[in-house]
């Protein structure tokens, strides 16, 4: 295929960002629009020597591109859009651009899964980097190790965040079924994405068929502590390599998971465990990543790495250097003995499982757990019940305004007010405050040495940490 003018509008997304550098590495010419683009993405478009116009209007398809490439957010009545369908400019989505211009041809690794999608996929590019065969990925956020969120290789392995959310307004179906997967990995499931999916069934059809997309001389690496995994994985037309936190037998399956971890000692600098395939021992994993989350992110790492032919001193080197991944327990900040930690947990399951990291992490110190819930499920009453028993587990809870409340009735919202009283009845400190820049005057002359702040939202939360940070300087 000849080079092409792309042209992305909505394009100050990490994903489309990150496609916009891949398609410029390629050789395209690459323009885009969007509205309110800011840093890291926009600082990106500028070192790449991408331009990109503010707002959107007819006038930036000027001269007309080759394709046009439509961001998932974008929507009919978009101005530019409705230029693209009224011209009959060919266009197209990003999860189809990836697949033609950078899977096809290639080995395609494809992380999915309700949670640790980013994590792991940054481990496993990481993983196979230090095992020599140098691949492209794709990932949904910056990869410390790499800098970037994307690169373009001369490899023939692609390793992609494979992501369940819809491809486009004209195309509603999941983006992960677009990526052509041989070696697909799927961590989890757990009911999530409740604007996109009517209910828990259409959630796990969409991986159903995810999972039924890996060729037969492919390779499924399956979570077998998430149930729902368990069962599908029974019908993948492909071997499957499951992967635990331990060997405990599961009464819903007969097969047992491939790959186990033996005792997993946790200590201030990460962790390390004995990683078994079959039961018998393969290597000594070392990590300065925490928790039991992160246990099960290198055993999938480890299982897809193997399955490719990357070698057994690699894969442990790439887990033993492994720098995480921004807004996953990214320590923003410590100020007078008070340490802030940026989280991108937005899920019950993911903020329970980020809480019990951070304790290991940092034993016997106070934990203040700050929650924005942001995201369509996390905002929802269903959730309630489940955020009240993972958030508990702080010692002090602090919880944010709905983000958008008027979505929502007093019915179908989640109510900040009884969540506090519940826990404030447990005789636990907590507070509704529903503006960042409250929180940060509320919180602030409250901390001190050794308290650990967690800031857990899946948005940018008005800049609360840079704003508490400096309040702390002020103070200090």
């Amino acid at each position: 295929m000849g080079k092409r003018h792309y042209h992305l509008i909505g394009i100050g997304g990490t994903a489309m960002g990150s496609l916009a550098g891949l398609l410029k590495a390629a050789g395209h010419e690459v323009t885009g629009s969007d509205e309110g683009v800011y840093p890291p993405m926009s600082t990106q478009l500028q070192q790449l020597g991408i331009p990109y116009r503010e707002g959107y209007s007819p006038a930036n398809l000027e001269p007309a591109p080759d394709v046009v490439v439509v961001g998932n957010a974008i929507s009919r009545g978009n101005p530019e859009l409705e230029a693209v369908l009224n011209r009959k400019l060919l266009y197209t989505s990003a999860a189809q651009t990836i697949k033609e211009e950078f899977i096809r041809g290639r080995h395609c690794v494809a992380i999915a899964g309700t949670h640790g999608k980013t994590t792991t996929t940054s481990i496993l590019a990481w993983v196979l980097e230090t095992a020599g065969l140098n691949p492209c990925f794709l990932i949904g956020g910056v990869a410390e190790n790499f800098g970037t969120s994307f690169r373009l290789t001369d490899s023939k392995y692609f390793v992609i965040e494979a992501d369940e959310y819809d491809t486009a307004y004209f195309d509603k179906g999941p983006k992960m079924w677009h990526y052509l997967p041989d070696t697909a990995v799927v961590n989890n499931i757990e009911f999530d994405h409740a604007d996109i999916y009517r209910d828990e069934e259409a959630y796990r059809f969409a991986f159903a068929r995810f999972i039924n997309l890996v060729p037969q001389n492919g390779t499924l690496v399956a979570g077998w502590d998430s149930p729902i995994v368990r069962e599908l994985s029974g019908r993948s037309p492909a071997p499957v390599e499951g992967f635990a936190y331990d060997a405990t037998p599961q009464t819903d399956t007969g097969a047992q998971p491939r790959w186990t971890a033996g005792v997993v000692e946790f200590h201030a600098d990460g962790m390390r465990f004995p990683a078994l395939h079959d039961g018998i021992h393969w290597g000594d994993v070392e990590t300065p990543l925490a928790g039991a989350f992160n246990v099960r992110n290198c055993l999938a790492a480890i299982a897809a790495a193997v399955s490719v032919g990357a070698g057994r001193d690699g894969i442990l080197e790439g887990l033993r250097s492994f720098r995480s991944v921004r807004r996953r327990m990214e320590v923003r900040g410590e100020v007078g003995g008070v340490t802030v930690i940026d989280d991108f947990a937005h899920h019950p399951t993911a903020v329970r499982e980020t809480i019990a990291a951070v304790r290991q992490r940092y034993p016997d110190r106070r934990l203040v757990a700050v929650f924005e819930p942001r995201s369509y499920t996390a905002q929802r009453r269903e959730s309630q019940d489940a955020y009240e028993q993972a958030l508990a587990a702080a010692d002090e809870v602090v919880i944010a305004g709905l983000f958008h409340p008027e979505r929502y009735t007093q019915q179908s919202a989640l109510d900040p007010h009884e969540l506090v009283s519940a826990w404030q009845r447990a005789g636990k400190r907590a507070a509704y405050i529903p503006a960042p820049d409250d929180i940060v005057t509320d919180l602030a002359p409250r901390l001190g040495p050794g308290d650990v702040v967690l800031i857990m939202s899946n948005g940018g939360f008005g800049g609360i940490h840079e704003k508490l940070l400096a309040s702390l300087r002020r103070s200090g």
